[in-house]
């Protein structure tokens, strides 16, 4: 009973806040939220976390600026936050997007069969659905539903309506119905970067981090090529979506191989811009 009455106040509180931010419009609202989660963000969220995940990337983050990447990372927090009020904005227009590696992502379809897309949780990750299936792709996308019953409702409303109307629920029903969206041509789209505790412990910066193997088992499995996305904030309020080079099954021995070559791409984006991932998840635990 307490955890559902937190529940309800929090979500009064960010109905509020989403009221607000349309209020404001896009662009005000982003600095209006950049600054409130700067303020409260530390306040709810464990520094200990944020400071122990920083700590174990450090040696591969040349003149690491701890203070730096806590305040942006927050900033990058509101501003998305904001962005949900806008997703139809974003649906509708391409003038905010600027978008590389599309031949490889042309190369990927040449064999007919659907892409299993990747990526983590850099700048508005729910983009990354949103333009695949802006570019026509029959997808279905994996998400973690909200704890919160009073929230997730309309999160998830309005997902299916802007991003991506095909959502799978995380879990074992999640990927019996990956498999079934396959079979029916759907390619999948999903983060990798967060704890799952059915996961594998493979290496994340040197440290071993349980680790989904869904998408090397479903690329091995259907012998469908891997994308993996990266999506950052650049000048202008503007999004760059890359198509990284394309990942095939063949490659690898098992799905711990290849799913540790997810891990290293992940690093990668990690280290080129770590302003604007989301810290604050338990990554190592």
């Amino acid at each position: 009973m307490i955890k559902l009455t937190k529940y309800f106040f929090q979500s009064i509180i960010i109905y509020l806040f989403f009221l607000i931010a349309l209020f404001f419009r896009l662009n005000l609202s982003r600095k209006v939220f950049a600054s409130v989660f700067s303020f409260l963000g530390p306040i709810f969220r464990s520094k200990k976390i944020l400071d122990k995940n920083i700590e174990i990337c450090s040696a591969q983050l040349d003149n690491i600026d701890k203070k730096k990447i806590t305040q942006e990372m927050w900033k990058n927090y509101g501003m998305t936050f904001a962005e949900y009020m806008f997703l139809k904005f974003f649906r509708k227009n391409n003038s905010h997007i600027l978008t590389s590696g599309e031949d490889n992502l042309i190369k990927a379809k040449e064999n007919g069969k659907p892409i299993i897309f990747v990526s983590g949780h850099f700048s508005n990750f729910e983009l990354m659905s949103m333009e695949i299936t802006k570019k026509n792709i029959n997808l279905a996308t994996i998400y973690r539903p909200l704890n919160n019953i009073f929230l997730n409702p309309f999160m998830e409303f309005l997902r299916k309506k802007y991003i991506c109307k095909n959502q799978i629920k995380k879990g074992i029903n999640g990927v019996r119905q990956a498999i079934e969206y396959i079979k029916k041509d759907y390619s999948i789209a999903l983060m990798i970067d967060q704890r799952v505790s059915e996961g594998e412990k493979v290496n994340f910066f040197g440290k071993p981090a349980l680790t989904t193997t869904l998408p090397a088992q479903l690329s091995i499995k259907f012998g469908l090529n891997i994308i993996p996305v990266f999506i950052e904030r650049v000048e202008n309020d503007k999004f760059k979506i890359e198509f990284l080079e394309i990942i095939k099954p063949n490659n690898f021995k098992n799905k711990i191989e290849l799913t540790q070559k997810l891990n290293n791409i992940l690093e990668k984006m990690l280290i080129k811009n770590p302003y604007h991932w989301i810290w604050t998840h338990n990554r190592w635990k």
